[in-house]
């Protein structure tokens, strides 16, 4: 196949108007393959890396045409196709083509947010789209943001900013002499709190065993009573609650009023990772679950996730932007103060990054193609999914449902099977390249579950009802297989 043949068959839109679906693109052309290669990990990055060759920069090229025919082939044949319906495992949606062709918009501008002068219209297109999001998050005027590489970081700048507030208000200044005169800082999460926000704790020096995790309910939400027992202990700074609005694996959401009324009786910052579930903003059903989100001081949000956009496509809000004044810097051969005082200042001060990727083209032109409508549409026929496919693990006698569906994720095991047999039964699906699912362990009892994370619009009940079929088969031939040995 040629090179223009192939990208326009591997790119094409997965998409039938008449049926409704939704423009999402794909690497994959072979409709009728899974969404992965078959084969053991080994293999297939094996023949991946032989299609690539020896490891070394070629002394001469094959040309345009020719490479870009080599490596669309190889994420052709040896990549993931997560528009199949069976791609079930992780917060980990296909993309819209129109997303992808803006995309393609930002790199062939290869501007940069660090100054104006390094790129004047995407500046302007972030800024409309951070303010358009802490519009819908419930903020007032004086908020602000700013687009970063995933979820983890943007966890990173709201404890690196609740940290510099707690330091100041303690009497210490921490950029220009580090922790020294803080007394023990903590940071208190839920113990489902994404693992993120030990890693921001260790890299902004307070360590991992400063952060807390405070136990959650019986509905996977932080329990408020012990949350404010760990507050009341003395001898240690609070510098930030972090609540979570969609846990990884259950899409529970913490109570945010509560948790916000507690972080202001102690002085402490809240920041709500929202990586998963702020796209419930965008459906009517779902929107009342961040009721109260515009409590928190700041908010991380994925639209890598719930939004359907090429990762990373993460955006950190804050409630005042006087917050941001952590990251000001002034360098003379890029924001010098005259400069800026003649307005060609651009958001170097917004972030820790100094060339900047212009992400919010592709949210900007997703925004504007689908509005709020397209979006919600697209997060109730996923929940809608999630419902079909608790339903239909309910009435198995063969599976056991583990939790309520809040958001799109569903957990279950094959019952009355070990713990061994379930993660077997996902390796097997996996290696098989039909049906790629998740896994996790339940809180308290460290019980592995299966995970279903459903981020596919185009996907229909049939597909669910066929993928759990699947799972009951591989499942009881692994019983069957451990029944023999």
């Amino acid at each position: 196949m040629s090179q223009p043949a192939r990208l326009t068959a591997v790119t094409a839109l997965v998409r039938d108007p008449s049926a409704g679906r939704w423009p999402l693109a794909s690497t994959v052309a072979d409709r009728d393959r899974g969404p992965l290669p078959h084969g053991s990990p080994g293999t297939v990055l094996r023949r991946a890396a032989e299609v690539l060759g020896e490891p070394r920069v070629p002394s001469t090229g094959v040309g345009e045409s020719a490479a870009l025919d080599l490596i669309a082939g190889l994420l052709d044949e040896h990549g993931i196709d997560l528009s199949h319906p069976h791609a079930a495992a992780h917060l980990q949606p296909p993309v819209l083509q129109v997303a992808v062709d803006a995309d393609a918009l930002a790199s062939a501008s290869n501007a940069s947010l660090d100054t104006y002068d390094s790129g004047p219209a995407t500046l302007a297109v972030e800024q409309w789209v951070v303010r358009a999001l802490a519009t819908l998050a419930g903020f007032g005027p004086r908020a602000d943001g700013v687009l970063t590489p995933g979820g983890s970081i943007s966890n990173l700048l709201a404890v690196l900013i609740a940290r510099d507030g707690a330091a100041a208000a303690a009497g210490v200044d921490v950029r220009r002499n580090g922790l020294r005169g803080l007394d023990r800082p903590v940071v208190f999460c839920s113990e489902l709190a994404h693992f993120s926000v030990q890693r921001a704790c260790a890299a902004l020096g307070l360590g991992e065993e400063a952060a807390i995790t405070i136990a959650a309910d019986e509905d996977f939400r932080m329990r408020t009573d012990v949350l404010a027992a760990e507050l009341a202990e003395p001898g240690r700074t609070p510098v930030a609650v972090i609540a979570t609005a969609g846990t990884t694996d259950f899409g529970s959401v913490d109570p945010i009023a509560p948790i916000a009324a507690l972080a202001r009786e102690y002085g402490a910052w809240l920041h709500v990772d929202a990586a998963y579930g702020f796209g419930a903003l965008f459906s009517d059903r779902l929107a009342p679950l961040l009721a109260d989100l515009a409590l928190a001081d700041s908010v991380t949000l994925d639209l890598h996730k719930i939004g359907w956009q090429p990762a990373a496509t993460s955006v950190l809000l804050v409630a005042d932007r006087d917050r941001f004044a952590a990251f000001d810097r002034s360098v003379d051969y890029l924001n010098p103060a005259d400069d800026i005082d003649s307005g060609l200042d651009g958001l170097l001060g917004r972030s820790l990054q100094t060339t900047r990727r212009p992400d919010a083209v592709k949210v900007a032109t997703t925004l504007t193609a689908y509005g709020r409508a397209g979006l919600g549409a697209m997060l109730d026929a996923c929940h809608e999914l999630a419902h079909a496919a608790a339903a239909r693990i309910v009435a198995d006698s063969n599976l056991e449902m583990l939790a309520p569906v809040t958001l799109t994720t569903v957990l279950f095991r094959f019952a009355g099977a070990s713990d061994e047999l379930q993660g077997e039964v996902r390796r097997r699906l996996l290696t098989s390249g039909r049906v790629l699912i998740g896994r996790t362990k339940l809180p308290g009892s460290g019980a592995v579950a299966l995970k279903l994370t459903l981020l596919n619009p185009n996907a229909t009940v049939s597909d669910i009802e066929d993928l759990l079929d699947q799972v009951v088969a591989t499942g009881l031939d692994v019983l069957t297989g451990e029944g023999a040995a």
